[in-house]
């Protein structure tokens, strides 16, 4: 029997993938919990509906990913730091700093554990961090230390 999975399930296939089954398997488990559907013409066309959706959203996405991307690296960041006579800060810049300059001076929302600072921030000057934002997405982020 053909059934159109609806979620995942272990050790059969992915949600929205057509699987061949035996019937029992069918009609007594996937059925029932509601984990597959019938391969029909009905539920085909929903399935099509469904992944022409998942489709349109990931594209708004990718584009809105886009655009926080140009934003970011269109001009650094400027985080302030306490600082010494000799030029070191006080403790290093974290990646909380950084997320809370991006929602200050940008006006985005990032969360602190996509943020990934390549080396530890304890001068004044130019450094880099990576932002990820999933989905094989990433972008460098050039953020600039200065002295408060």
């Amino acid at each position: 029997m053909e059934v159109i999975l609806i979620q995942d399930v272990d050790n059969l296939g992915a949600a929205n993938e057509v699987v061949n089954v035996k019937n029992g398997y069918a009609r007594n488990f996937l059925l029932p919990r509601k984990l597959a559907v019938e391969n029909s013409a009905g539920n085909k066309k929903q399935l099509e509906e469904r992944l022409k959706q998942a489709k349109k959203k990931e594209d708004a996405m990718l584009a809105a990913i886009n655009d926080v991307i140009s934003k970011l690296s269109a001009s650094p960041l400027k985080i302030g730091a306490k600082t010494g006579t000799t030029g070191k800060i006080f403790g290093s810049v974290t990646n909380l700093q950084i997320s809370r300059a991006i929602r200050e001076q940008k006006g985005y929302e990032i969360d602190r554990k996509r943020i990934i600072i390549n080396e530890e921030v304890k001068e004044l000057g130019t450094h880099k961090a990576t932002i990820d934002f999933g989905n094989g997405r990433s972008t460098e982020l050039d953020f600039e230390v200065v002295s408060e």
